[in-house]
């Protein structure tokens, strides 16, 4: 009888109820508040109590912009000499090496950031794109206000700000654009085409506009991709992209296939699969695997008379499935599948154990790191994946309640 009663707990959700989901939100809020005020006040000149600047990850990026302003924006792709100006960043301190990955388009974000001093620039970096993103998931929960308090006490949002990282751009990027695809087909081009600085995020949301035909929107999207590319060459110079394909090679083997980052941090399928002890030709085919699955069924959702808010939500759950390289603060993007199936639940009902798998991908950045690390178990892609498999059976049933 207790297994019954928990086995409905699961399947009802019952427990997540109206005022639960005004009060838990404001506890965590709370939480990362007095998180936040401790972590600042045990550092000192702008090194936490681990020896790590504050907002550790955007020191690559602030070192980058100032390698880039004074002509080197080649040598960003050149670890040790990157590493020597992420140091001189903060003179006297040998901080860990945080490595730049990204395609020279990223730079012409890091350049005007390096324009500032090291904390007013992370301080307005973190604000305009929290503000991007705030005003993205308003944009679909509103006038919900609840919702929009669920959505920026979501963990990620926690975990992005701490690492000084790009989840709230990549998401308000990402989501943006899906708002507008047919509104304003134009400006959501531009949007996606500027998700290409996060190729492996982008390359889904890309992808289905032609799928489906939307003209404008690929033009869009071509034309700003190819814009940004010519800017930054005109700026850095072409031996900044030849440096950048040049790395590719030892950033897949060391980054990626060695995991010099971190398993646990990796929620991907591949890093999933390593974390376990597999080899790395099994880890490369079961992402493919999970890769295929994921593009399948996301062209089926877009090429279906699914409702758009779910096509929307399958394809945002579909890319963490999709790419061998995504982080933990890179799930701030969940937000936006786990808005758009809420609101359909609301509105047409929830399918059984929706509910516990919503709060299952609303809790996962939180806690997917440490279980990696403390367990060994690749939390990450498993949830992920129950979230993409129900997204799809919420598709095929909006089929099905409209064929009667």
């Amino acid at each position: 009888m207790a297994d019954s009663g928990f086995t409905r707990i699961l399947r009802d959700g019952a427990w997540l109820n109206g005022p639960r989901l005004k009060t838990y939100p404001l506890m965590l809020l709370a939480a990362y508040a007095l998180a936040a005020i401790l972590y600042l006040a045990t550092s000192h000149g702008l090194i936490d109590a681990n020896g790590k600047p504050l907002g550790p990850d955007f020191v690559n990026v602030y070192a980058a912009g100032e390698m880039a302003r004074d002509g080197h924006a080649a040598q960003v792709y050149d670890w040790p000499t990157h590493h020597r100006a992420e140091q001189a960043v903060f003179p006297g301190r040998d901080i860990p090496y945080y490595g730049w990955h990204y395609p020279p388009l990223f730079l012409l974000i890091a350049l005007p950031l390096a324009a500032l001093p090291y904390a007013w620039s992370l301080l307005f970096y973190l604000a305009a794109t929290l503000a991007a993103y705030t005003a993205t998931m308003w944009r679909i929960v509103k006038p919900d206000r609840t919702a929009l308090l669920i959505a920026l006490a979501f963990p990620a949002v926690f975990v992005n700000a701490f690492h000084g990282q790009n989840g709230f751009l990549t998401t308000a990027l990402l989501g943006g654009g899906l708002l507008l695809l047919d509104r304003r087909p134009w400006i959501a081009g531009i949007l996606l085409g500027c998700l290409a600085y996060k190729p492996q995020l982008a390359a889904l949301a890309l992808l289905m506009p032609l799928i489906t035909l939307r003209w404008r929107v690929v033009v869009s999207a071509a034309a700003t991709v190819a814009a940004l590319t010519l800017a930054t060459i005109a700026l850095f110079g072409i031996e900044t992209w030849q440096a950048f394909f040049a790395s590719g090679t030892l950033t897949r083997s060391i980054v990626l296939e060695a995991g010099s980052t971190g398993w646990e941090k990796i929620q991907s399928v591949f890093a999933g699969v390593r974390m376990v002890g597999a080899p790395v030709i099994v880890a490369y085919a079961l992402q493919g695997i999970a890769a295929i699955a994921a593009i399948t069924a996301t062209i089926w959702a877009w090429r279906s008379k699914v409702p758009y808010a779910l096509q929307c939500a399958v394809l945002c759950l579909a890319t963490p499935l999709v790419t061998p390289y995504i982080l933990d603060y890179d799930l701030v993007l969940l937000a936006l599948p786990i808005a758009w199936i809420a609101l359909e639940g609301r509105t047409r009902g929830f399918l059984p154990y929706e509910k516990t798998t919503l709060f299952l991908l609303w809790i996962l950045p939180l806690v997917s790191r440490e279980v990696g690390s403390l367990m060994n178990v690749p939390l990450g892609p498993l949830v992920i994946g129950l979230g993409f498999v129900m997204a799809v059976m919420r598709a095929r049933a909006s089929l099905t309640s409209r064929a009667q």
